[in-house]
């Protein structure tokens, strides 16, 4: 059974510094992209950023370029965002994604699975 499990939300001034890990478990595909999605009260889920198997390619949403930076450790199957001057927009449940493709997607597919998430609160 995969299990991902998340660490490290909870609330923070605008300006401030978080960092999102997650680690997974149970996984059978050999190779896998990893990344994060939010989703914002009222609002559909969105990517935020995606790292492929390898770490040497990723991918950032638009609003997170220059802020937020993701990394992985294939040793310990855990992925991390660091986030830095977050603002109050960036306030979400964070999920944390594995992508079966080894080179990763800015989109949800089908055969993604995903962590229970984990609250992300910016005040102003």
């Amino acid at each position: 059974q995969v299990q991902l499990e998340e660490s490290g939300g909870g609330l923070v001034q605008a300006g401030g510094s978080l960092r999102l890990s997650c680690t997974a478990s149970g996984l059978t595909v050999r190779k896998y992209a990893m990344g994060w999605f939010r989703q914002a009260p009222g609002k559909e889920r969105e990517f935020v950023a995606t790292i492929n198997w390898y770490g040497g390619m990723t991918e950032y949403a638009e609003s997170v370029k220059g802020r937020f930076t993701i990394s992985r450790d294939n040793v310990k199957t855990t992925v991390t965002l660091q986030m830095n001057n977050l603002k109050p927009e960036d306030t979400a449940v964070y999920y944390c994604n594995v992508d079966p493709e080894w080179f990763g997607a800015t989109r949800e597919t089908p055969n993604d699975f995903w962590g229970q998430g984990i609250q992300v609160t910016v005040s102003s």
